[in-house]
């Protein structure tokens, strides 16, 4: 894995925390217990801290960064698709964020919510507690989800991070 300080941000990651080889940490990023970082995820902590929560995993592609005024905060049990872009912005605890989304500086995210592929959430945009966040730019429907609509993809990441931890190995 290409974990790196820059100057005094140093990462804090958790010893149960599982970061894939060809991912990539930067700075003063903080990796909860049983969260997941896989293949080429960058999260680049360079300005300020990101915080990705217990049992989140960041999966294939996503890149999270923020800015000297915002940090990112991704939390607890959250589901971040492959490809996403998180920048500047509060993701609250059990929400999912979709393939290829973009949540930009100062979103929230709430808990239970749902970004839906490919959806663009612009600055500022609150997404309430167990919303979907749909299309480009993204159109809200409140109540559209159940709680506990992800918590089969956090078992199955923290399951299968467990798994990499063990048995991945390099054959080149």
């Amino acid at each position: 894995m290409a974990v790196y300080a820059l100057g005094d941000r140093v990462p804090d990651i958790h010893d149960s925390a599982y970061v894939h080889p060809e991912a990539t940490i930067i700075g003063h990023a903080v990796i909860g217990p049983d969260a997941s970082i896989w293949p080429h995820a960058v999260i680049r902590a360079d300005d300020n801290i990101i915080t990705v929560g217990e049992g989140t995993s960041i999966q294939d592609g996503a890149v999270l960064h923020c800015t000297p005024e915002l940090p990112t905060t991704v939390g607890n049990f959250v589901t971040v698709g492959h490809l996403a872009h998180l920048e500047g912005c509060r993701v609250l605890d059990h929400a999912l964020i979709g393939t290829g989304s973009i949540v930009l500086h100062d979103a929230v995210i709430g808990e239970h919510a749902l970004v839906g592929a490919a959806a663009l959430v612009p600055g500022g945009v609150v997404v309430p507690r167990a919303a979907m966040a749909l299309g480009v730019p993204a159109r809200i429907r409140e109540d559209a989800v159940s709680e506990g609509h992800s918590d089969r993809n956090v078992e199955t990441y923290v399951r299968r991070s467990r798994q990499f931890a063990a048995e991945l190995r390099r054959l080149d």
